[in-house]
């Protein structure tokens, strides 16, 4: 029993050093195989904690203690699901919900807010800074009511046609109406 517990030590140190190691060329390598996988759970890095735990867990219980080897397989199983727990909820999910693109489709725009950073005639061109997630962005816009609006006016964003951001006065502008 002690050579399997060495073995899933050994392996999962050498899988863990060859996926920091060899994680971007693997991961291209692989990239979609095992997408058959849905399970979250099933991750790569959680499987291989739980093998390692295991491992490790069942070597020092079998030289530490004086518990037979059903009650060894049965705290190294034990140990190896509570860490990938602590591992799945520590690191891998967090670090999943940290994966935000900045990248976006022009077409998500529409019912964003926005400010006229270069007016808008009432017929014709200018530009309107959006803010998408932690930053902004400048698209070129016309006004969606065929009016003139000046620079610093706040807007919402209608509806995109051919590239152009088409929008229209969010609030009115005291002194007007």
């Amino acid at each position: 029993m002690e050579a399997l517990y060495w073995g899933c030590l050994i392996g999962g140190v050498i899988f863990a050093i060859v996926t920091v190691v060899l994680g971007d060329i693997l991961s291209s390598a692989l990239d979609g195989l095992l997408d058959f996988l849905s399970v979250d759970f099933l991750n790569p890095v959680v499987i291989a904690g739980g093998i390692t735990v295991f491992g490790g867990a069942g070597i020092m219980l079998t030289k530490y203690t004086e518990l037979t080897t059903g009650a060894h397989v049965t705290l190294s199983v034990l140990a190896a699901i509570v860490i990938s727990i602590l591992v799945y909820f520590g690191y891998v999910k967090p670090m999943e919900n940290s994966e935000n693109s900045t990248g976006f489709s022009i077409k998500e725009l529409a019912g964003r807010i926005g400010v006229v950073t270069v007016p808008l005639p009432a017929e014709g061109y200018g530009e309107v800074m959006v803010k998408i997630g932690a930053g902004n962005t400048m698209h070129i816009a016309s006004s969606f009511d065929h009016q003139n609006l000046p620079a610093g006016v706040r807007v919402v964003v209608v509806d995109v046609v051919e590239g152009v951001l088409r929008v229209s006065e969010l609030e009115e502008r005291i002194g007007e109406g």
